[in-house]
């Protein structure tokens, strides 16, 4: 249950919250759909943009291993 008070949508459509004037119609939308349907398709859009390239390696290991004697 969101607030109204920081800018939430309250349960409300985004067709009722732009016309509260929360949200501008132009860049928006609201879709309804459910987890196991959506989350591939959003995370097989970002795979196939490739933005993944250009990106550093991390060694997350490298923080479980003791620190060394000094």
């Amino acid at each position: 249950m969101a607030d109204v008070r920081d800018g939430a949508l309250s349960g409300s459509t985004l067709k009722e919250a732009s016309s509260w004037g929360k949200v501008d119609l132009a860049f928006e939308q609201m879709i309804y759909s459910e987890a196991t349907l959506a989350v591939p398709l959003l995370f097989g859009y970002a795979y196939h943009k490739g933005a993944w390239k250009a990106r550093t390696g991390r060694k997350w290991n490298c923080l479980l291993e003791p620190a060394a004697a000094s």
